[in-house]
């Protein structure tokens, strides 16, 4: 079945997450495990690392179906050394709440090599970056995230991704989640059937398929190509309706986290339930 749901808050604690989830008639979601707009945070508390694991279980919610987000000031990228080296420890810790929590799965930007590096090393250090945080963690997977191609971040075409992958050690700890608008907007067609099963073919050909742990589904407000990360709610800016009724029919997107993050949260839970009506076909 399709497993559909939003980047919901953390606010009063992560335990917070899967109740919030359910309230909009979520089957998936997303969240951070702590502040993403600062470098420390303080520990998980083991009452809300228990409280959080009880509401996913009372909710149905397992751990393949939730896809947390590290910090967006992370950069495992960067071409300077200490910040490279701080980008590194917080994206450990970032694994370690992960895995604290019982979950499988942490989600994240490649990184950006800020015109100091070419594409070719900042990918290495990237896949450095990862080999590292795999080393000192377990039992979580980290997922890459496709970008939309803005400035000097990586990662928007399906060629950075798997030159990432090759370079990672342990490839069963190593996965991709794709985000419709940075599809569209780094230049991958998706607004028909025709056009959106060109896209993936091109995916499984370049990275493959098995490595396909989830989607975000956002509409985009810029056209296809144009490389701006602006998100639209589903079916009301460039990549269309028809797109979206048609991954959600789509036997390949089966018991992965499908993940709005629309810029309305206000309206997830009738966007969620608009997308389950196409998903039977209405």
């Amino acid at each position: 079945m399709k497993r559909i749901g939003a980047h919901v808050s953390i606010a009063g604690g992560v335990e917070n997450a899967p109740l919030n989830a359910t309230n909009i008639g979520a089957k998936a979601f997303a969240m951070f495990t702590r502040n993403q707009r600062q470098w420390q945070s303080a520990p998980l508390a083991a009452s809300s690392i228990d409280a959080f694991r009880q509401n996913c279980l009372d909710a149905g919610l397992l751990p393949a179906h939730i896809l947390p987000h590290d910090s967006y000031l992370i950069n495992l990228g960067h071409p300077e050394a200490d910040k490279l080296t701080k980008s590194r420890e917080a994206f450990i810790i970032e694994m370690k709440r992960t895995e604290e929590l019982g979950l499988t799965m942490l989600n994240f930007h490649p990184g950006s090599h800020l015109n100091l590096v070419g594409e070719e090393q900042c990918l290495r250090i990237i896949a450095e970056s990862v080999n590292s945080a795999l080393e000192a963690t377990q039992g979580v997977t980290a997922v890459i995230e496709n970008t939309a191609g803005q400035g000097s971040n990586l990662g928007w075409r399906f060629e950075h991704l798997a030159t990432i992958i090759d370079l990672i050690e342990d490839k069963a700890r190593i996965g991709v989640c794709l985000d419709t608008c940075h599809l569209f907007a780094s230049g991958y067609d998706l607004r028909t059937p025709e056009a959106f099963d060109v896209t993936l073919a091109e995916f499984d050909q370049i990275v493959g398929l098995p490595y396909l742990r989830g989607m975000h589904l956002n509409d985009a407000k810029q056209p296809l190509g144009s490389k701006v990360d602006r998100h639209a709610c589903i079916g009301k800016g460039m990549i269309g309706i028809d797109a979206f009724s048609y991954i959600m029919r789509h036997p390949k997107l089966e018991e992965i986290p499908l993940i709005l993050e629309t810029p309305d949260s206000d309206g997830w839970a009738e966007e969620i339930a608009m997308l389950y009506r196409l998903a039977d076909g209405q």
